[in-house]
Formats: structure tokens, C-alpha cells, sequence
């Protein structure tokens, strides 16, 4: 078959959707125009741990506006049935107004639903609840870790104690939180027994599935709409307990309710990165090459469910190594359940791992990225499959070209401006290339316009402009002649909009889709005895600004507009599909990339100061180098939060974050982020999926910190092993 020729992918186009946001006319979860919705406000728990005793709603019922609050002494049993299909990790679930047990500091104990937002608020500062309070236990440190979950190769003690270098690491990550610019909001409608949400989330099926196991209803009574996402970072990967209660109360007034969480709510009504306690023997020999590492990571999660991530993934592959135990132990705590956050697992096990890496160099005095190359591997060490690609020798050397590596003052303290001590580091990321079975239906009219829908979100990264260049080069047709939706679970089912996923996934279905659909036309064509294109093989035929024409022959053709109104068509259309990777898997697939930090340190004051950044990506084939960039600057935004700035604070004596604000939980501001570049190592993936891609959201943020801290170590010679890296720390 002709190569269908390619317009739109690969092209720096501005954002299809843009327009909208810059306007306000992009509409997200609370924005919403509902007949006769009314305003719901929760009630949170003021203890860390324990029972209700006693909940006095007389004020608040009493209080000009409020029409009805709704606890666990007045709501309906919920059924909770089991659903495998849903987005909640295992457990027993926070199952909300059930009973008086209090999991967590902030736990909903109480809805208040009013007419306005304001009589709403007020209602729930009217609202007494006294309780039976327990300590809660909310540290990593002092609580009992679970059994662990092993992986291991080799025999690692024996490794270790035959290596010739030993280093004993031990690192702490703090606990970090999404926040989105969006916060998360639901508006719930009941219609008899069916359920209509407008919720943020990032996976409407997955909120659909748990909605409908909540209230025991068949899947396709609910329906969940989110056109707009504002940011998510994986905040937006379950349905939360807040979504619960807006249908509840919907449920139980009879009027449609909005429920938008305030700033301090998100802090406990959503999720969050865990933190991590984590130790790591590392041994080699004096050239450098790894013989053995023992990984033992304590991670935070919820007495009530279990939330485990893949941290131990990269000691497993990143690179090549005969000996390797990992035990992976989660800590139940008395918080609410974690969730994935950006380069979920692999943000934190690469921050050890590549800071180690760099304590080596110094210690054996080889240049960090060169013990890296020593250790390469020819195949995945975890799995002993190939690589489909992996391209880390190739993003090393044009790293270190670009980024000026040889500039970098091989001794720490060895280069000072002033009184900032100027370092450099670097590090290596990687995520795996994941990809789930998605469908997209696709409709080309007979005006020779477009129509793809699919039940994907958008968060951030572009969707919309993406899957229209992917759906337009496969038409054949202009982006402008297409309009693609998504963000509605009666569109064709998608997996959850994380984990890197969605390109690979849903692009693949839009491809497959808008193919079978240019395919038809083309056989229509063909067969089609007044068409000038009758008799041509079908394999000739391509189809290029909505004219189908034959390879190397453009005159002779005619448009898709002219082949429908001929043929009586109002339009062809067809169901795209994909259905995921192949099983057992061929090949190890994942996005690498070398990320290379300059940072100044202030000698007197301990202040960090990010200079200039750079990443390099092997991760496929990019479909949009604009949307890339937009993706790979935000990753390292997020990067310097997580190295310098973002840390959340429990005060352990009651579970209470002290820092539940913009104010007092510090994120990366324009001041903080420096001349930031990024390149793409040219190449496609086919392994990976139809498109050749491998997803770009989360490796971009994966490898910064460790880069950042390896360079704040070149600086001031002070090697730091918690995160985030304060002034304190290195005075």
C-alpha cells in the first residue's frame, strides 16, 4: 500500500483548543450550566484517628438557606458492591456517611447542602461533632512496616560482600501533592435511576465503573462528562470520595448538587506522592562495573486501602547488574490513600538510584556519565528480553555536547562565581512505555469533514491537538476538516488518561479507525464505475487534502465530498480499535533520557538556584514537537519542585497538614525555572504500538531531582540524600 502522506504529525501546530481556554469558553467540572443545582459544602474530621460520638446539625439545619446535611446518623446503606473494573486500587475503600469510624485527619464526616456556596459554607461551620479520638500514627519512621514484596536476582549479600566499593545509602523523599490549578469538583444529576456526573477526573470509565458499584447500578446508567481537565498529574486517576458524596446528596435532596473542593481539601479529599524511606547497598568493582545492590523502600499508604507503585523498577533494569534484592514494604498510616503522581515510582527510585550512581563516580573518580556507560546493559537484566530501543549512549553524547559537559569542574568547589559555587550534574530517567486497548469511533461526512470521539481527558498535554494531527494525516484531510471530542463515557471506551498511556493507546485506535475509514472511501472509489479512480488498484490510492488521488499521479482523482454526493452517502463510519500490547511480551519498552542540571548555590546562605536545564528523550516518534516541548518543560518544572521546594508537613500529633495551602506548600514559580531545553532523539517505535510512539508525560519528570542534587553536590561538595534539598541542609 502507498504511504499515506503526512501533514500534520510532526508539525509544531498551536493547540486546536486553545482558543477556548484562552477565552473562557472551555467549560471544566464546575462550570457546568445545571438547571436548579444547588451547593453542597463537606464537613471534614478534626481528628487524625477514632470514632464519632456525637454530630449536632440543629444551627446548621436552622441556618438561613440550607436545605438538608447529610452524615452517617441519616444516610442510606450504600451497597460498595465489588468492581474489578473500576479505578480504585485494592482494599476496603473509604466508604463515606457509612459509619462513625474516622480513617484520617479531613475525612468527610458530613455534608451540608445549601442554595448558594455561601449559605453552604456557613452550614458547615455551623455543624458540632465531638469524637472519641485515638493517636493517630502518621509517621514513616515510627510505624510498622507491612511484609514486604520481593523481587531478586543473583545472590546480592554474596555480590555485596565481594565487591570491592560498598556504599550504604540511605535517602528520605517527603510527601508531595498534584496541585493542579483546577481544583477537583463534581456536579451530580439524577434523572429516575440514572446518574449524570461532571466530575475532574482522568479516567471516565474508571469513574463510571466505581459510581456504579457504589450505588449498585448497571454501568450504562451512568454517565460522567469532563471535556476540560485543569492539570491533574495523576490527581484525577480515581473516583475520589468527594464524587460519592455529591451523587449521594443529589441522590437524597432530589436536586442536582455542585461540590467543589476548597484548596485545604485537596490535601486530604485527593491523593498524593507517598513518602519513602529508602536504603540502598550499592557494590562494584574499582573499574566501576555494578555487581550488586540491595534495595530496601518503606512507603506510605492508607490503614484502610493498599496503594503500592513500580519504585523498584529501575534498580531492576536501568542497568546492567548480576545481583539485585529489593524488598518493597508498605507502611499503613492513618492518611488518606496515596495515588500516582508524575513518573509515579520511577520519579523516586530513580532520585536514589542516579544519586548513588553519582556518589560512585566520586568515589571511584570516574566521570558520572561514563560509569554510566560502563554499566550499560545489552538486554533488560529484570526480564532478559531485548530492547526495543534504548538509545541512553546516544542521549548521554549529545547531552554532553549540548549542555557543555565538559565545562563541569570535575573536583566539588571547583568553579565559584562570587559568592555562588557553581555546579553541574546529570542523570539518567526511565519509564516504561505502557499502553492499554482503547476504541475511537470516527464519521466522515458528506461536506468531507470529520467527526473522531473517544472517552479519553485531557488534563494538559494536548489531547485534542494530538489524536486531530493523528486523525487528519490518516484522513488524508486538513486539521481543520477535523473535529475530534472526547471526555464522555457514552463515547467508545479508553483506559485511564496517566501512566504515558494515552498517545500510544487512543492514538493507536484513532489511527486504526480513520485507516478502515480512508480504506472505505478508497474501495467505494475504485469499484465506483463514474469515478475516475475506477479500476485502480486500492494500494495506489491516497488521499491528501480531501482528494483521493493516485500515487505519483495527483490529476487524476476526485474528492471525498463528490464521492459521497455520487454515491448518496451521508457519511462513512466505522469502530477504530486497539487492543493493546502484545502477550507475552517480545521486547522490554521504555522512554530513556539523559536530563543535565546547572545549578548555583549562595556559599553563605545555602540558597539553590536552578540555572539552565536540559533533556534529552529517546521516546519514539513525536507527533507534536509543540505539545513536546509544552510536556518536557513541565516535567522539569515539576522536577525542581520535587528537588527543592515541595514538601508536605503533618503535624503528627493529630494528622492535621500544617501546610495545606499555596502559601505554606511551595511550587515552582517563574522565578524558579531556568533556560529549559529539550531534544528529541529522532526515531519510531513499532514495538511500542501502530503510531512508533512511547509517551512523553512521565519520563520528562523522572531523573531532574537526582540531576539537580548531583549538581548541588558538584557545587558545595555537600551531598545531600533527602528531599526536597533546603538551605538548612547545606549550611
Amino acid at each position: 500500500m502507498s504511504p499515506q502522506p503526512q501533514a500534520a504529525v510532526g508539525a509544531p501546530l498551536s493547540r486546536v483548543d486553545g482558543r477556548l481556554k484562552v477565552t473562557g469558553k472551555a467549560l471544566y467540572a464546575a462550570e457546568h450550566d445545571v438547571d436548579g443545582a444547588v451547593h453542597a459544602v463537606i464537613v471534614d474530621a478534626s481528628i487524625g484517628r477514632g470514632r464519632i460520638t456525637s454530630l449536632d446539625t440543629g444551627a446548621a439545619e436552622k441556618a438561613a438557606g440550607v436545605l438538608r446535611v447529610i452524615s452517617h446518623r441519616n444516610a442510606p446503606k450504600l451497597p460498595y458492591r465489588d468492581n474489578a473494573g473500576s479505578n480504585n486500587p485494592p482494599g476496603r475503600r473509604l466508604r463515606v456517611f457509612q459509619d462513625d469510624r474516622v480513617f484520617f485527619h479531613g475525612q468527610p464526616v458530613a455534608v451540608v447542602v445549601a442554595t448558594t456556596l455561601e449559605a453552604a459554607q456557613h452550614g458547615a461551620s455551623l455543624v458540632e461533632v465531638r469524637y472519641d479520638g485515638e493517636q493517630p500514627s502518621t509517621d514513616l519512621t515510627e510505624a510498622e512496616p507491612g511484609e514486604p514484596t520481593n523481587y531478586a536476582r543473583g545472590d546480592a549479600e554474596a555480590g555485596l560482600r565481594s565487591s570491592a566499593v560498598r556504599l550504604d545509602l540511605t535517602y528520605r523523599l517527603a510527601r508531595n501533592h498534584h496541585n493542579p490549578m483546577e481544583p477537583h469538583a463534581t456536579i451530580a444529576r439524577w434523572d429516575g435511576n440514572k446518574l449524570t456526573i461532571w466530575d475532574k477526573t482522568q479516567w471516565v470509565m474508571g469513574t463510571r465503573d466505581e459510581l456504579a458499584a457504589v450505588f449498585d447500578l448497571p454501568a450504562e446508567s451512568v454517565r460522567v462528562i469532563n471535556p476540560f481537565v485543569g492539570g491533574g498529574f495523576g490527581s484525577g486517576l480515581r473516583c475520589w470520595p468527594h464524587t460519592v458524596v455529591a451523587a449521594l446528596a443529589a441522590r437524597e435532596t432530589g436536586r442536582p448538587i455542585k461540590l467543589v473542593l476548597s484548596r485545604r481539601q485537596m490535601y486530604f479529599g485527593t491523593g498524593f506522592r507517598p513518602s519513602y524511606a529508602y536504603r540502598l547497598r550499592l557494590g562494584s568493582d574499582r573499574r566501576g562495573r555494578l555487581n550488586a545492590a540491595i534495595h530496601d523502600m518503606d512507603a506510605e499508604t492508607s490503614s484502610y486501602e493498599t496503594f503500592v507503585e513500580a519504585t523498584g523498577a529501575p534498580g531492576q533494569m536501568l542497568y546492567s547488574m548480576p545481583n539485585v534484592s529489593q524488598a518493597y514494604r508498605q507502611v499503613p498510616l492513618d492518611v488518606n490513600t496515596p495515588i500516582w503522581m508524575r513518573g509515579p515510582g520511577f520519579a523516586t527510585g530513580s532520585f536514589v538510584i542516579e544519586s548513588a550512581m553519582d556518589e560512585l563516580a566520586h568515589e571511584l573518580g570516574i566521570d558520572p556519565i561514563e560509569l554510566r556507560r560502563r554499566n550499560e546493559p545489552d538486554q533488560d537484566p529484570s526480564n532478559d528480553l531485548p530492547f526495543s530501543t534504548r538509545r541512553l549512549r546516544e542521549c548521554y553524547t549529545v547531552g554532553a555536547r549540548e549542555f557543555g559537559w565538559h565545562r563541569r569542574a570535575p573536583r566539588p568547589r571547583g568553579r565559584r562565581e562570587g559568592d555562588w559555587l557553581i555546579g553541574m550534574g546529570m542523570a539518567a530517567g526511565v519509564y516504561h512505555s505502557g499502553s492499554n486497548a482503547a476504541e475511537a469511533r470516527v464519521r466522515l461526512d458528506a461536506d468531507g469533514t470529520a467527526l473522531v470521539e473517544t472517552a479519553a481527558s485531557d488534563m494538559g498535554p494536548g489531547t485534542y491537538t494530538s489524536q486531530t494531527q493523528v486523525a487528519a494525516d490518516a484522513l488524508g484531510l486538513s486539521v481543520r476538516s477535523v473535529t475530534f471530542r472526547l471526555g464522555d463515557s457514552l463515547y467508545p471506551p479508553t483506559p485511564p488518561h496517566g501512566g504515558s498511556q494515552t498517545m500510544a493507546s487512543v492514538g493507536s485506535a484513532v489511527l486504526d479507525g480513520c485507516d478502515k475509514v480512508r480504506r472505505q472511501a478508497i474501495k467505494l472509489a475504485v469499484e465506483d464505475r463514474e469515478s475516475p479512480l475506477y479500476g485502480v488498484a486500492a494500494d495506489d490510492v491516497v488521499v491528501r487534502n480531501g482528494r483521493l488521488h493516485v500515487q505519483g499521479n495527483p490529476a487524476r482523482g476526485e474528492t471525498y465530498k463528490s464521492l459521497l454526493a455520487r454515491n448518496n452517502r451521508s457519511h462513512l463510519e466505522v469502530r477504530g480499535s486497539y487492543t493493546g500490547p502484545s502477550r507475552p511480551e517480545r521486547h522490554s519498552i521504555s522512554a530513556y533520557n539523559a536530563t543535565f542540571a546547572e545549578v548555583a548555590v549562595d556559599a553563605t546562605l545555602g540558597l539553590v538556584r536552578v540555572r539552565r536545564m536540559l533533556g534529552v528523550y529517546d521516546a519514539g516518534r513525536i507527533i507534536s514537537p509543540k505539545l513536546a516541548d509544552s510536556q518536557a518543560i513541565g516535567g522539569i518544572v515539576g522536577g525542581i519542585g520535587q528537588a527543592l521546594l515541595e514538601h508536605t508537613v503533618t503535624d503528627h500529633r493529630d494528622g492535621r497538614i500544617v501546610n495545606a495551602n499555596l502559601a505554606d506548600y511551595l511550587v515552582p514559580v517563574n522565578a524558579d525555572v531556568p533556560d529549559v531545553k529539550a531534544i528529541y532523539l529522532n526515531g519510531e517505535d513499532h514495538e511500542a504500538d501502530p503510531l512508533g510512539v512511547k509517551g512523553l508525560g512521565e519520563v520528562v519528570l523522572v531523573g531532574v531531582a537526582p540531576a539537580i542534587a548531583n549538581a548541588v553536590f558538584n557545587a558545595t561538595g555537600r551531598r545531600i540524600r533527602e528531599l526536597p534539598i533546603t538551605a538548612e541542609a547545606l549550611l
